[in-house]
């Protein structure tokens, strides 16, 4: 198999003409992408349960909204945490993935990364992709790649968080942005 470039810590934007309703409007944070696969979550689908209602210990740290966000249609009974952790070195039980972004041990004391935290996301889900399939659906056309900011894990706005993304680029996915919700209503 040929070596697969990386597009770990990048951000997959949901082209409009993508049909899969999991992915409809969606931004996508990979959290690791290699000739094995790629798992990443969705950054933009809060749901009404609040981190304290099924993880009590970590509801504090948790930015806002503080809700768990649906992170993908893979594994919805297990938790992902996502943490910007600024500086070279984070505390025990946090992985850097990718720039100041990594992985929370939800099962390590919150007390350990409290002071270092700086936003918390709690995922349910994720989204993954086999050998090459997410290569084949770029070539297909349903997703952008773009860089990812620090900010994107904890924006406020998660609603809006794809027409943001898209508006900041610096090339014609800028105008993609204005694409209507529903284009039949033009």
């Amino acid at each position: 198999m040929t070596e697969v470039s990386s597009l770990t810590g990048r951000l997959l934007v949901a082209t409009p003409a993508l049909a899969d309703p999991n992915f409809d409007r969606a931004v996508v944070l990979l959290l690791d992408h290699d000739d094995e696969g790629t798992l990443g979550v969705v950054l933009n689908r809060p749901t009404p349960v609040g981190v304290g209602d099924i993880l009590e210990s970590w509801a504090g740290l948790a930015g806002e909204p503080g809700v768990v966000f649906q992170g993908g249609p893979v594994s919805l009974d297990s938790a992902l945490g996502v943490a910007v952790i600024p500086g070279d070195e984070g505390p025990l039980g946090w992985r850097r993935v990718y720039g100041a972004i990594g992985l929370v041990d939800l099962e390590a004391p919150p007390e350990l990364l409290a002071a270092a935290l700086g936003s918390l996301r709690i995922f349910a889900g994720y989204a993954g992709w086999g050998p090459g399939q997410l290569e084949d659906e770029l070539t297909d056309g349903a997703w952008y790649v773009v860089e990812s900011e620090p900010g994107d894990v904890s924006s406020p706005e998660p609603g809006s968080l794809w027409r943001a993304v898209l508006r900041r680029q610096r090339s014609e996915l800028a105008m993609v942005a204005t694409y209507p919700d529903d284009p039949s209503l033009n």
